[in-house]
């Protein structure tokens, strides 16, 4: 969803609000796509302060279906996101030598999906679990371990205790 923004700009301390509403019906990141099971519309608040600044705010609430880091099962994973921006502003148009900064906005245009992808990504889990006592998938043949166990010898011999290994065998033997 895109928003034009050129009276707030342009106006001094003006404050506009708008009802907006993400349009992604996914994310990409990591090459990977998760699909956005949850979306609602939000409030967001543009001031214009002094001519200086132009201060974004806004707060978001999305749920995104992420794969358990362990054993790839589908995790709905709830995104409370909190938008606070502050942008430079001269001239009624927004300054900034960081092109990252303010790549959401095009002049006097703003683009609200990549505002919340940016947030998204700021608050995405470094991991993911099912559940906290996770088994994941076997090594051996993949099954998932939490569903129900596979039997496969799962044990990872130290190559460097091999010796001992098979001399423990051979007297097992005897």
């Amino acid at each position: 969803m895109k928003i034009t923004i050129a009276d707030v700009l342009s106006t001094l301390n003006a404050k506009e609000e708008f009802t907006v509403a993400a349009e992604q019906d996914r994310v990409r990141w990591r090459g990977l796509v998760y699909p956005v099971t949850k979306k609602e519309p939000f409030q967001l608040c543009l001031v214009n302060n002094d001519n200086k600044k132009l201060l974004i705010a806004g707060d978001a609430h999305m749920t995104v279906t992420l794969p358990c880091d362990l054993c790839l099962s589908d995790v709905p994973t709830a995104f409370d996101l909190s938008i606070r921006r502050e942008l430079a502003i001269r001239d009624g148009a927004v300054v900034s030598e960081d092109k990252e900064e303010s790549a959401f906005l095009e002049g006097a245009v703003l683009d609200v999906d990549r505002l919340i992808y940016d947030e998204l990504l700021v608050n995405w889990p470094t991991k993911i679990l099912c559940r906290e006592d996770c088994k994941g998938l076997c090594p051996v043949c993949g099954q998932n371990l939490n569903v129900r166990d596979c039997g496969c010898d799962r044990q990872v011999a130290d190559p460097r205790m091999a010796r001992f290994q098979e001399i423990f065998d051979q007297c097992k033997e005897v």
